[in-house]
């Protein structure tokens, strides 16, 4: 991991797309509290940071903290830099840092494709067998479930049918069960995905 009081490429990206009116605070739920004219300004400025980013750039602040890892999924996400699919994944199941899981998975569910529905199960292959970490499970079954319905498939159904992991993670974790909820998730996603629209389209 890269760390941007030691990295002179990484702070300068840091300055230029991370920080700048704690934009990395504000990517995630937090947007969607936003108001006009400050949820505009936020909009315009996020298409335009996505359309300018290189991908030399974007993979740099991937090898950082959790603050560029978020902001860079995001700005992946807005660009549609679908060839960031397979790295995002391997982040997403590695869980190196915290507070990112949401980031991937709204560039994975905005993708939408087969692959993506790919690995966000493989996620959940691995971590709902490990009822002791409270990672981003329920996230990940959102966004799986929203790429589920997109694609007019069954990917999310064999977690979530009878006997499922799902709800065998629920019963050895019941102190997730506050948390734990598929369609509460789902609304998430198709309201932060309609933002990553917006800000794509934004001019």
């Amino acid at each position: 991991m890269r760390y941007a009081h030691e990295d002179a490429e990484l702070l300068a990206l840091v300055r230029r797309y991370v920080t700048p009116e704690r934009r990395y605070l504000k990517l995630g739920g937090s947007v969607l509290r936003m108001r006009s004219p400050e949820y505009d300004r936020f909009v315009r400025a996020l298409g335009e940071d996505a359309r300018l980013i290189t991908p030399d750039e974007i993979a740099t602040l991937l090898e950082g903290g959790w603050r560029e890892r978020r902001t860079a999924a995001w700005l992946i996400a807005v660009g549609r830099r679908t060839e960031f699919r397979e790295r995002l994944g391997e982040l997403l199941l590695a869980s190196e840092v915290c507070c990112v899981g949401l980031a991937y998975c709204v560039a994975l569910a905005g993708f939408g494709t087969p692959r993506d529905a790919d690995l966000l199960a493989a996620y959940l292959d691995r971590y709902l067998r490990r009822p002791d970490l409270a990672y981003d499970q329920t996230v990940v079954m959102g966004a799986l479930v929203f790429t589920s319905l997109n694609l007019g498939g069954d990917q999310a159904a064999r977690f979530l049918g009878p006997d499922g992991m799902w709800e065998q993670w629920l019963h050895d974790a019941p102190h997730m069960q506050h948390t734990a909820d598929p369609a509460a998730a789902l609304s998430l996603f198709r309201r932060l995905c309609a933002f990553v629209d917006e800000c794509a389209e934004s001019e």
